[in-house]
């Protein structure tokens, strides 16, 4: 194993490259030549280098709750342009007074259910990838388990048993144990 030498040109470009807040991930790579993060931050850590201007924070993804897609339009055909159309006047509506109301639960529609609205029996069957703004999870009522039972029989495939075994590789493979 080749390790890099630090040369005082390396080490003053790391404590720069360090008091500027930069990860050792990113000093290794700038710093090249065979030095790597743990080269790095033992380094760091015999010149006691502890204070940073700003210290590096990876990019975090936030999670943000799925919304509900919206239901596409129905497709309508074009057509020619044609006379003005006349709108007639609406019937007045009926002005409804405010009830309270109990939340309707949530519908058991795939793929409509994020973390935050994950009940103890709705599917669990993750929909997506989890780092995009799309991702949920099924939702449906789970009957086998954590899943509904469209996603029970993809998650629980029933065992496949080998073809039956003849006696005298049954007696070889017994017999390995006292060899």
């Amino acid at each position: 194993m080749t390790t890099a030498s630090w040369t005082e040109d390396r080490v003053g470009a790391l404590k720069k490259l360090w008091l500027e807040g930069q990860s050792a991930s990113q000093i290794a790579k700038t710093l090249g030549g065979g030095v790597t993060r743990n080269a790095v931050i033992g380094k760091v850590h015999r010149l006691g280098l502890s204070g940073r201007a700003a210290p590096s924070q990876p990019a975090r993804t936030t999670f943000r709750a799925a919304t509900r897609p919206r239901p596409a339009a129905p497709a309508t055909p074009v057509q020619a342009p044609s006379a003005p159309r006349r709108i007639e006047a609406a019937a007045p509506r009926p002005v409804m007074t405010a009830q309270p109301v109990a939340p309707a639960p949530a519908p058991e529609l795939p793929g409509t259910a994020t973390v935050m609205t994950l009940g103890a029996h709705m599917c669990k069957w993750p929909i997506g990838d989890p780092s995009s703004r799309e991702f949920s999870f099924c939702g449906r009522r789970a009957s086998e388990g954590v899943y509904c039972g469209e996603h029970a029989r993809v998650a629980y495939q029933p065992q496949v048993r080998k073809g039956a075994k003849d006696g005298a590789s049954e007696l070889a493979r017994s017999l390995r144990r006292y060899i």
